[in-house]
């Protein structure tokens, strides 16, 4: 009886002891295979994660590639840029340097269109008041390199040789004094000149001497007649100074004249601004 009892007792034992380790073991296998699932959940997860990064980097650095692609080629327009505000600059410059240069020229074409018109005004003047001698043949007023004078035939003033004034001379010479006292602010020159026969006398060695002597006479009239001696000089060329060739007596008898010649004002001179130092 008492040994039935105690196997009895052992069988539940090892019974019992048995349905524990299993039931152990199962739990453990089921955890196990939860926490595998949940191992392979998370792999998952952070593989798709490690995906979505990578994927957001290579985006990253595609665009930081592309920005400086961009900033790159943003640098070069601002330098080419630069080189043509710097290019600008300097042809404004020029520009600017060109305008100033042209508006100072164009003005000098004003001032000498004005002293033009001045000249002109005073040729125009100066023939309507000595009309009647020009009509007469007494004199012509002509431009002559540039220069505006009074020609007087020697025929009309001087006998062959001499300096000593006709008394038709002195009258002609008077009359231009008349007018020529009435231009303001003008200096005259007294030419004298001969044609290119020569003369060889104790007084006149030469056509120099001559021509210089007669110069000397008709500006002594001038100041006679009233014009002021300190606006007027007198000089003589002789030979060398034709209007035109010595070649018929006709000819000849035009290269011996007397020339009054109006000496052009300082002011209507170009300007030498600029020449200093040149």
């Amino acid at each position: 009886m008492t040994t039935r009892i105690l196997l009895c007792s052992a069988v539940l034992a090892l019974s019992a002891g048995a349905c524990v380790t299993t039931g152990t073991f199962e739990k453990a296998q089921a955890d196990a295979a939860k926490r595998e699932a949940g191992f392979k959940s998370e792999i998952a997860r952070l593989k798709k994660e490690l995906a979505a990064m990578t994927e957001e980097r290579d985006g990253t650095l595609k665009r930081l590639d592309d920005s400086s692609a961009l900033v790159a080629e943003l640098k070069a327009r601002l330098e080419k840029l630069g080189q043509n505000v710097d290019k600008l600059s300097s042809e404004k410059g020029e520009l600017a340097t060109g305008l100033a240069d042209a508006r100072r020229a164009l003005e000098e074409l004003r001032k000498q269109k004005a002293l033009a018109e001045q000249r002109a005004a005073v040729f125009r003047n100066l023939v309507e008041k000595l009309r009647s001698m020009i009509d007469s043949g007494k004199l012509k007023v002509v431009i002559r390199r540039g220069r505006m004078l009074i020609a007087l035939p020697n025929d009309v003033l001087f006998d062959s040789g001499k300096t000593e004034l006709k008394i038709e001379g002195k009258e002609a010479i008077s009359q231009v004094a008349a007018v020529l006292a009435t231009i303001e602010d003008r200096r005259f020159l007294v030419a004298g000149h001969t044609d290119d026969v020569p003369i060889k006398t104790a007084r006149f060695p030469s056509n120099w001497e001559l021509s210089t002597a007669r110069a000397i006479e008709v500006t002594k009239i001038l100041v006679a007649a009233g014009m002021k001696a300190e606006r007027i000089g007198s000089a003589g060329y002789s030979e060398f100074d034709p209007v035109i060739a010595n070649d018929s007596p006709e000819h000849r008898a035009q290269n011996r004249r007397i020339e009054i010649i109006l000496e052009p004002n300082l002011s209507d001179l170009p300007s030498l601004e600029g020449l200093e130092g040149k």
